[in-house]
């Protein structure tokens, strides 16, 4: 009989607003943990670094058969809106290349990046006891990854 390997996710999260990290990553971990799946965190200064650390990752641990190291991804963040038009450019950015980087390399990947007008936004939906947005793309990520095991995707 074969024993199917432990799965292994890749969490890359956003550090800029680092109250909201902690409360994303905490729901995303315990999701994890739930399901006895081992994981690695990488830290970045801000959303738009979540897609380029995925790529310098993904590039760097591709192996002979073109399988990535990883089973799949999680992208952790928060975006406030300010007062200039930074704030469309981040959210709209960020989320186009992490879909990009999913599709161009078939990955499993969840987003949990939160796009708020205000901090109060972001702590409800960020925290483990209100919306669990970490724990909601940890969950969209192993959706992901059964649906790519049932149909044998590499």
């Amino acid at each position: 009989m074969l024993m199917e390997k432990k799965l292994k996710i890749l969490i890359v999260e956003s550090r800029f607003y680092s109250e909201i990290s902690d409360q994303l990553l905490l729901g995303a971990k315990k999701e994890l943990e739930s399901e006895n799946i081992s994981f690695e965190i990488v830290s970045v200064p801000g959303a738009l670094e979540i897609a380029q650390a995925m790529n310098i990752i993904i590039s760097n641990n591709v192996n002979s058969s073109k399988q990535v190291g990883y089973d799949g991804f999680i992208a952790l963040g928060c975006v406030i809106r300010g007062e200039t038009s930074h704030y469309d450019y981040v959210c709209s950015e960020s989320i186009r290349w992490l879909n990009y980087l999913s599709i161009k390399n078939n990955l499993c990947l969840g987003n949990g990046i939160l796009t708020c007008e205000n901090i109060e936004q972001a702590n409800n939906r960020a925290h483990v006891d209100k919306g669990n947005k970490g724990g909601s793309a940890a969950k969209a990520t192993l959706a992901l990854v059964k649906i790519k095991k049932t149909y044998r995707i590499r």
